[in-house]
């Protein structure tokens, strides 16, 4: 026998807790049932009828009525899937017990909740990923593999635009009455996205809007970012903007280089301009039998975001979006509401 011949002992999956059980906690699980290495082995909520709900749909052993079962030593890390203002609690509660983190976006109401979740986490070793899945979606991974070709040239401009009016206020209600809504919502995934794209940036300009009356907080928003590299970028995003067909979930814009250009359109197609010439690319979905539309592309991206928690978890490397990562882009999103509270342009540096 040679050593290949020899079988590899197995390596038991990391069985993670999931707490929350809301309306996108069931892309979590259909996710982590395919993410190689990890397996979900409870779930926990508030209502733990529901709790008990999800744990039947997704075949999971257990149920809980509260993360408090953090401290029983069982799980090897916890996905926070509630909104923000629970996440500092329960980061601490489960730093507190040595158990790796992976939080829903937003981080925390304000930058200085997300500084104390970093530094708690920081102090105690152990490791937190918010969970930014935009940049994991395939659209956007593959326009980094060309980015990083060099194919269009050192990055100038762009624009990132995210305008639809999908109703999402019967699946999450408290929207309604969020007053940092539309930045924290979807424009904090997509100043992420800016980032992954253009690198840091350090000045912000932003103007928002509440379209949808009985708002407590903005539907809409225009931020405009300086970057570390002298490139300029725009974000818009929007619940307020009616066309049909609706491009929800979809991504558009355009990116520039000094050599070439890439245009985001719908159908997840991209136009690439370099050398005098054009191509179109066109993303297919990984046609996973529990995605639907126009979920998809979204959903698509959840198994990713997952897999390298874990990929990363397992190695010992850093996360692409750790919890101290992460707080470039919140300090992104705060100085978008200090200036459109200021109607000034506002520095990183002055967070």
């Amino acid at each position: 026998m040679t050593k290949s011949d020899v079988a590899r002992p197995q390596i038991r999956p990391l069985k993670g807790l999931l707490v929350g059980c809301g309306f996108f906690a069931r892309n979590h699980l259909h996710a982590w049932s395919e993410t190689k290495g990890a397996e979900i082995a409870a779930v926990c909520d508030l209502d733990v009828e529901r709790a008990g709900r999800y744990a039947e749909e997704f075949s999971i052993p257990q149920w809980h009525g509260t993360a408090e079962v953090l401290a029983s030593g069982a799980f090897d890390f916890v996905d926070i899937c509630t909104t923000m203002e629970t996440h500092e609690a329960l980061v601490a509660l489960a730093v507190r017990h040595r158990v790796p983190v992976i939080v829903q976006k937003p981080f925390a109401p304000d930058i200085d909740t997300c500084r104390r979740i970093v530094a708690n986490a920081k102090a105690a070793g152990v490791p937190v990923m918010v969970h930014e899945n935009f940049r994991f979606q395939k659209i956007f991974r593959r326009i980094r593999e060309i980015l990083d070709s060099g194919e269009i040239g050192e990055l100038t401009f762009g624009r990132l635009s995210w305008r639809n009016a999908i109703d999402v206020y019967s699946n999450q209600p408290y929207l309604l009455k969020t007053e940092r809504f539309m930045i924290m919502d979807v424009g904090i995934h997509m100043l992420d996205l800016a980032r992954f794209l253009f690198g840091d940036a350090n000045a912000v300009s932003c103007l928002r809007q509440s379209v949808k009356e009985g708002l407590a907080g903005e539907d809409a928003a225009t931020i405009l970012l300086r970057h570390d590299n002298a490139a300029t970028s725009i974000v818009d995003v929007s619940y307020a903007s009616h066309r049909f067909p609706n491009p929800f979930p979809q991504t558009l814009g355009e990116i520039e280089g000094r050599l070439g250009s890439i245009q985001i359109l719908e159908g997840e197609t991209l136009l690439v301009h370099s050398e005098g010439r054009q191509r179109r690319e066109t993303i297919e979905a990984d046609g996973r039998n529990w995605t639907s539309d126009p979920w998809t592309q979204i959903q698509d991206s959840v198994p990713r975001t997952q897999q390298h928690f874990i990929d990363t978890l397992l190695s010992g490397g850093a996360f692409e979006t750790s919890a101290e990562d992460s707080l470039q882009t919140y300090a992104l999103a705060e100085a978008a509401y200090r200036s459109a509270e200021s109607g000034r342009l506002v520095t990183t540096a002055e967070l």
